[in-house]
């Protein structure tokens, strides 16, 4: 079981904000290129309820401010993801409102608008928008870079090559390599990935945010080619450095696919309890088979509940679902549904993976052969579903 997503689910989009932070030909701010990624934590208290309270009031008398309406819209989409909750991304809209349709948007407005149609899994009308933007400025390098791990989230790894390629041409080599080596892992081409992400970890001087990410990466890839000691090397390294969330959480998937719930808790017990952080808190609890109601148990099945009440939870919070119900309530019908709605949308290989164990769960032949067609029609090579998927 993993997630591969950061604080919270995964998706692999946080490697491009990670990556392009410590590019010094990118004089670009760092924005979230996924809908998990927190690039600034707001503070918990009252302060940063009275600044937050102080923008939106700015912002009111001036919702035309481009400068504003950023500031807001990314105060919004941190609440999103911190919580959980996609009415704060509807908020983040609602402040970026007046560029949604203006072919002259500032870029800056135009990559915030593709990250919280991110993070409300429109990923085509995000990649539209990023297209319109690059025929504008194909110089505009993070454009490229979410462009490239959107197309990779869908499975489209020809498109997420084509966007690699260009963000090369954009000046951003380091992360052109990057983003190329990740697509060469998942086609099943584990040395030249290896070489290539071995060589961009070589530099002494590599900013440790850089390197922890590089090292989670090749660690998924190193899972993904059926080398689990290597994959633990790696996460051992990174965590031995500057590890952030996404790390701690694809650690915490690492383990818990090791059959090694109890070392779960200590490494995420510290981190703000996301629904990320509590959903592997739970399954680690259920798969600890502790008697009674756990707590990490009751906070989850409340939360879900909840999130299963909005409109949007079959787009928006499927594969969520489909772990929830899977790993914690136990119901492969149930953990099956939500991740055939999941793959219609999102088919990275945890999302294929979901399937698959989903479909084995539940002795659904059916579905075992939609994962295969999947698998088969991205190009996918990962040994972990080849394992589930095998006769």
């Amino acid at each position: 079981m993993s997630t591969a997503g950061r604080p919270g689910p995964h998706r692999r989009w946080a490697v491009a904000v990670a990556l392009f932070a410590a590019a010094a030909a990118c004089a670009q701010p760092v924005r979230p290129a996924s809908d998990q990624e927190v690039v600034e934590r707001l503070p918990g208290g009252g302060k940063g309820r009275a600044e937050e309270r102080a923008l939106r009031r700015q912002w009111a008398n001036a919702p035309g401010d481009p400068r504003l309406a950023l500031a807001l819209a990314r105060r919004d989409l941190d609440q999103a993801r911190d919580q959980g909750e996609p009415r704060f991304a509807g908020r983040a809209m609602a402040a970026l409102q007046p560029w949604r349709d203006a072919e002259d948007a500032p870029a800056d407005i135009v990559l915030m608008l593709a990250t919280v149609e991110q993070y409300l899994h429109d990923f085509d009308g995000a990649a539209v928008r990023l297209e319109r933007l690059l025929q504008r400025d194909p110089r505009q390098a993070q454009a490229w870079l979410t462009l490239a791990t959107i197309r990779r989230v869908q499975g489209r790894y020809a498109a997420s090559d084509a966007a690699c390629r260009s963000l090369a041409g954009a000046g951003a080599a380091f992360h052109a390599r990057a983003c190329e080596a990740e697509n060469l892992s998942l086609r099943g081409q584990h040395a030249p990935a290896r070489s290539q992400l071995q060589r961009l970890l070589s530099p002494n001087d590599l900013p440790p945010g850089t390197r922890t990410w590089l090292l989670t990466t090749q660690a998924e890839a190193e899972l993904r080619a059926g080398r689990p000691s290597e994959a633990e090397r790696a996460f051992r390294e990174a965590l031995a450095g500057l590890p952030d969330e996404y790390t701690r959480i694809a650690y915490a998937d690492f383990l818990l696919d090791q059959r090694r719930p109890a070392e779960v808790a200590p490494l995420l017990r510290s981190l703000p309890r996301s629904e990320a952080v509590l959903l592997r808190l739970a399954i680690a609890a259920a798969r600890g088979g502790a008697s009674g109601e756990q707590p990490d148990i009751a906070e989850l099945r409340a939360r879900m509940a909840q999130a299963a009440l909005r409109p949007d939870a079959r787009t928006t919070h499927a594969r969520e679902q489909a772990l929830y119900l899977g790993e914690v309530q136990r119901d492969p019908q149930g953990a099956l549904a939500a991740a055939r709605a999941n793959v219609a949308l999102q088919r990275e290989p945890i999302d294929l993976l979901l399937l698959a164990r989903a479909a084995r769960a539940a002795g659904d032949a059916d579905a075992l052969a939609l994962a295969r067609r999947l698998r088969d029609d991205t190009g996918l090579h990962d040994a972990r579903l080849d394992a589930v998927l095998a006769p």
